[in-house]
Parts: C-alpha cells; sequence; structure tokens
C-alpha cells in the first residue's frame, strides 16, 4: 500500500474558521511511529479504531474543545475510512460514553468509496473531456455491459478497454490538464486492482528524491521532502529524535488491509440521522472522476432541495454544487485535481468556510 492518506478532525469555533487537527494515519505515514513492529500493521478499521481512541484521548486532555461542534474530514482514500470513523464517534454518542462528543457531520474531497464506480467513471469521464473518441466509447459501453472492468471475460470488452486504457493512461490523472512526469520512485509499481487504483499517481518522494523537472508538480514534493527534513522544521513540529528519521511523501511499504469494502452504508446510516456531510471534487481529477462521485450519491436516492447552480469565489465561479435532504451537499471545484485544495486552496477555504458556518456555497 502506498499510504498518502490525508486526515483532519475539524473542530469549528466562534468566528473563526476552524481548529484543525492535522493527524498522520495510518500509523508510518508522515511522522507518525510505533515503538513496536506490531504497530504498524494497519488496516482500515484498525487505524480507524485508533484515530477515534486517540480522537477521544484528545478531547479529556484538551477539554476547553469538547464542546466545540466536531467534524471529521479528509481526501482521496480517506473516503473510505472518513465515514467508518465517524460513524464510530456517532455510535459511542448513542451508547452514552463519556463525555460525549459534539458530532456534527463529515466532508470528504475527491473520495474513493470503494465501489465500482469509482474506477469504472473513468470511461465516461475521459469521454466527455475528449480523450476518447465518440465511437471508441459507445462501442466499449456496449461491448462491456454487464462486466467487470478489471477482469472481464468478454475477449471484445478487454480489448475495447485496452484501447481505452491506452489514452487514459497517457494523461496525468490526478489532474488531466497537467503534464504526465517520470516517476521519481527508483522502484514504481503498476496499479492493479479496485482499491489500488487510489495509489499516489504523484511521485512517490524515497529518499534520495532525484530533482524533478520545474515544470512537473512533483517539483513542490520534492522541495516538501526537502523542508519537513530540515532540522529546524522537525524541531518546530516537535519531532522526538530518533523516532522517525527521515519524512518521506509516500510510504509504499506499510502492511495496510484494505477491510472495509465501501463507505457508502455508512454514509447514508450517517446523513439519515441528521449528521452533515459536505462532498467536494476537483472537476479535473481523472483518479476518482466527479462523475463517478454523483452516481453513487444519486444511488441513495435522496431529494434534491437546492438544484445544480453556480457557486463563486472572488466574484467568479469557482464550481457547481447541488444539495440534499439530510443535509449532503455536493461541489465541484473548477480546475481543481486530485486533490481540489491543493490545486485550488482559495476556493476550497472558500467552500468549506461557507458550509461551517451553515451558509449556502
Amino acid at each position: 500500500m502506498v499510504a498518502c492518506q490525508h486526515l483532519c478532525i475539524i473542530l469549528s469555533l466562534g468566528l473563526k474558521v476552524s481548529n484543525v487537527i492535522f493527524l498522520d494515519s495510518p500509523v508510518g505515514t508522515g511522522f507518525s511511529f510505533s515503538n513496536t513492529p506490531e504497530g504498524y500493521v494497519d488496516g482500515d478499521i484498525t487505524s480507524s479504531n485508533r484515530v477515534y481512541k486517540f480522537l477521544r484521548k484528545w478531547l479529556i486532555d484538551h477539554r476547553q474543545f469538547l464542546s466545540n461542534p466536531l467534524y471529521i474530514a479528509g481526501d482521496s482514500y480517506a473516503g473510505m475510512v472518513v465515514p467508518f470513523i465517524t460513524n464510530l464517534i456517532s455510535q459511542g454518542i448513542e451508547s452514552g460514553t463519556q463525555p460525549p462528543l459534539n458530532l456534527k457531520g463529515y466532508l470528504i474531497g475527491n473520495p474513493g468509496t470503494g465501489e465500482a464506480i469509482d474506477l469504472n467513471s473513468r470511461i465516461p469521464y475521459a469521454h466527455n473531456m475528449g480523450i476518447i473518441s465518440d465511437e471508441l466509447y459507445e462501442s466499449t459501453i456496449i461491448s462491456c455491459e454487464g462486466e467487470d472492468y478489471e477482469s472481464p471475460t468478454n475477449t471484445v470488452c478487454a480489448e475495447k478497454l485496452r484501447v481505452v486504457n491506452k489514452f487514459i493512461n497517457e494523461i496525468h490523472k490526478p489532474h488531466i490538464l497537467e503534464p504526465k512526469c517520470p516517476r521519481t520512485s527508483p522502484n514504481p509499481r503498476n496499479m492493479a486492482g479496485e482499491r489500488r487504483f487510489l495509489k499516489d499517481e504523484h511521485e512517490e518522494l524515497i529518499a534520495p528524491p532525484p530533482v524533478p523537472p520545474l515544470k512537473c508538480r512533483s517539483y513542490a514534493y520534492y522541495l516538501s521532502y526537502i523542508w519537513a527534513n530540515t532540522g529546524a522544521v522537525r524541531d518546530a513540529l516537535h519531532i522526538q529524535k530518533g523516532t522517525v528519521p527521515e519524512w518521506i511523501r509516500c510510504n509504499d511499504y506499510l502492511q495496510y488491509a484494505h477491510d472495509l469494502p465501501s463507505s457508502i452504508k455508512y454514509q447514508q446510516k450517517l446523513t439519515s440521522q441528521g449528521y452533515r456531510a459536505l462532498v467536494y471534487s476537483g472537476d479535473h481529477d481523472m483518479l476518482v472522476p466527479h462523475i463517478g462521485t454523483q452516481t453513487w450519491i444519486r444511488s441513495l436516492n435522496y431529494s434534491i432541495v437546492d438544484d445544480w447552480r453556480s457557486w463563486f469565489s472572488s466574484g467568479q465561479v469557482a464550481g457547481y454544487t447541488r444539495t440534499y435532504v439530510h443535509n449532503l451537499t455536493f461541489a465541484t471545484i473548477k480546475g481543481a485535481g486530485h486533490t481540489a485544495p491543493e490545486y485550488k486552496p482559495r476556493e476550497s477555504l472558500d467552500m468549506i468556510k461557507r458550509w461551517l458556518s451553515y451558509q449556502p456555497l
């Protein structure tokens, strides 16, 4: 597993946007570590329970934050675990666990869900964006009806998918308009499998990383490697000496079990219980295309209360949004990739500020 999971715990407070806990999870990502080898054996369920345990302990130790509205947030593969963690908190509240947490909802961006639609939606997305022709798209849809796109049994379908994937793999999938740059890892692995498709296609930084071309987004990742491993930075972050000798952006060597088949049932349960949810997507992301996200949202069969419309930032269209019953909001962020805040930080902040303040986007 490549662990590039981004998980945030947001404690809203008054006129401020929020107080945020940025958590390196699972163990072994970022500056997180274990004192025993067993601590590095992790998975969706184990890491989620560890996050819940950590959060309860942190709030008990910092009781001034207990009354703050609490949101769990994350991007990309965190779309699998954020709803599960939120559900654990909800179950604790229902069972009377003390002290109660003031849970309000969750946010997920460019989220993987474990469902086939996350991967399968790349084909209509590629067609919509002019990457594959009308004829190839239509013949693929016909030939592959009822097929597993990863392991098709129909040879005609398999050939169509081979051609489609040839075009898709020529594109930088995290943001289709950016240049496709060579990996910096000396041992790049091919992505395969529904779960592994979320492997970070931004280059893996394994020390010492070569310097990428300036035109590549990975150049910024190279700089982040230098920044995070600078002594002054580690001291400022209070990283214990001898715990994590080297920060790397993506840890490719964790023992991690993908033991949550899907996050959608937890999202339906949470929203039907009244918890708020913001689901957002960069509209130039082909790793988890927004049309796939919209497909599983529609599968919830929630009525629309505010139909598709533009939302604005600094007087310009920043994306499009739709609101459903049960406090579920979906939004696209125009021009953003995987993940949206990295590409469009100002627009993403405006979106989150409004949503946390119960204002329409």
